[in-house]
């Protein structure tokens, strides 16, 4: 649903002026806002209390190599070239150096030297796994639980478990989000209520700056629009009165008002034009190569601060099957000062102690070589890592083995990963259901452990 696409074109329809003395019944403006305060995206509360109030996804499509950034192997180093497990193949040791950073001493890759100002905030979970190593299957599987089925998105669940703390901007925002590999699914609600699926701003072929969401200029002044929009809803009210339940329509008339109210205040929130010299530098603004991505990590931290739940950030493409090492350089050059300036500016802010920063993509790489400088894709062994919002900083959780082809220790698959990033929120996976075709879904469906050795 395009929340402003659909006001827009009916608020416009002036000649619905016309019909306000024809006896319908009104819902004043007051009235609305106080079924709002109430609404399904008013704050809710915990399970249990909340480590974290908010997510910011930084979501890198294509698979990361875990083996050359955030999983150090020695041995595969050492065995450069020698026979790999699979028939064919030859051991690629990383080109990259890797050295013990902060307190923690943590092992991370030279192609992060920015990001390893903050070793001590990161937590490593180097034994992440997912079903299949096919791109579709693995993002879908990754934002919503499951690869076969269509199911609400991890940041349509937080949203719907939490609600939202400003009812003036959408709860969930996903930035420049793939047009593959799920499309859409990805931040899509499915069986949950409309509200509750993301707010699309870019598109992940173009840069973010100057992208603007549709139809958010008024085409009339506040109190007209007012006045349509309450008439539209009237309407809507007396068609949910008479069907009963009508989850279309209630989605229509709660995506009608937050449009409206999304008018004023979102087009201030996506500027980043407006901040200090110093605070685009930090993110890397002034730079061409860290500018767009700088630009993204900018705005996810104006969002949060103003109240948005969840927010996801695309970058691609990690899908490097051939010219490792000037991809890799580039990938990982686009995003360092634009992550360590994300982590600088909330911590600064007082915000990182309650937003949870994640970074990886949907699978790894594999520790041999494909095309001779290149590597395939790996789902029985990768990396995530996780910052502030009750984590364990300077931690690493898991393992792979000596080369880094599969988890062999606290294996992490996609269920238990939902699971934590719920729990840091402070719900229980296991509670937060949703009835639907005659039983309570999750997100984790009938699985799921918390990683509880990773929260602080």
């Amino acid at each position: 649903m395009n929340t402003c696409g659909h006001i827009t074109s009916l608020l416009t329809r002036r000649a619905l002026l016309k019909n306000l003395s024809c006896g319908f019944g009104w819902l004043a403006f007051s009235d609305l806002v106080a079924r709002a305060a109430t609404g399904p995206l008013a704050p809710k509360p915990t399970h249990f209390p909340a480590k974290a109030k908010r997510v910011i996804f930084l979501c890198m499509r294509g698979g990361p190599s875990h083996v050359d950034t955030f999983d150090y192997k020695p041995m595969l180093t050492a065995d450069n070239g020698k026979v790999g497990k699979r028939p064919g193949t030859k051991l690629l040791g990383s080109p990259w150096e890797f050295k013990q950073h902060g307190k923690s001493g943590l092992w991370l890759s030279e192609l992060f030297p920015k990001l390893a100002a903050h070793a001590d905030e990161l937590c490593l979970l180097r034994s992440m796994q997912t079903n299949l190593p096919a791109h579709p299957q693995a993002v879908i599987n990754m934002h919503t639980g499951s690869s076969q089925f269509v199911r609400p998105s991890l940041g349509a669940w937080s949203l719907y478990g939490l609600g939202t703390t400003n009812e003036n901007l959408p709860g969930f925002v996903t930035i420049t989000p793939s047009n593959g590999f799920g499309g859409a699914q990805n931040y899509g609600s499915s069986f949950l209520p409309a509200i509750y699926q993301g707010t699309r701003i870019g598109s992940d072929n173009r840069p973010i700056e100057g992208a603007q969401l549709s139809n958010l200029e008024p085409t009339m002044n506040a109190q007209a629009q007012r006045t349509e929009l309450d008439f539209i809803q009237n309407l809507n009210q007396q068609k949910l009165h008479k069907d009963g339940v009508n989850p279309e329509v209630e989605g229509v008339i709660q995506s009608y008002e937050l449009a409206f109210k999304m008018q004023s205040q979102m087009p201030l929130v996506i500027d980043t034009d407006k901040e200090s010299d110093a605070t685009k530098k930090l993110y890397g603004i002034d730079t061409a190569a860290t500018a767009d991505f700088g630009r993204k990590c900018l705005m996810a931290r104006r969002m949060v601060e103003a109240g948005v739940r969840f927010v996801e950030i695309g970058h691609g493409n990690w899908d490097h099957h051939f010219n490792l090492d000037n991809a890799m350089r580039t990938n990982c050059g686009a995003i360092d000062q634009p992550i360590a300036g994300l982590l600088t500016d909330l911590n600064q802010r007082g915000l990182l102690k309650d937003t949870l920063v994640i970074w990886g993509g949907e699978f790894g790489r594999t520790p041999h070589a494909q095309a001779g400088n290149g590597r395939d894709h790996n789902n029985k062994g990768f990396t995530m890592w996780m910052a502030g919002g009750g984590v364990k900083g300077g931690f690493s959780y898991g393992s792979t083995d000596d080369y880094g082809y599969e988890a062999v220790e606290k294996p992490m698959p996609i269920h238990d990963w939902h699971a934590t990033v719920l729990a840091l929120l402070g719900l229980d996976h296991e509670k937060l259901s949703f009835p639907y075709a005659g039983r309570d879904f999750r997100l984790t469906d009938t699985k799921g452990t918390v990683a509880k050795e990773i929260i602080s």
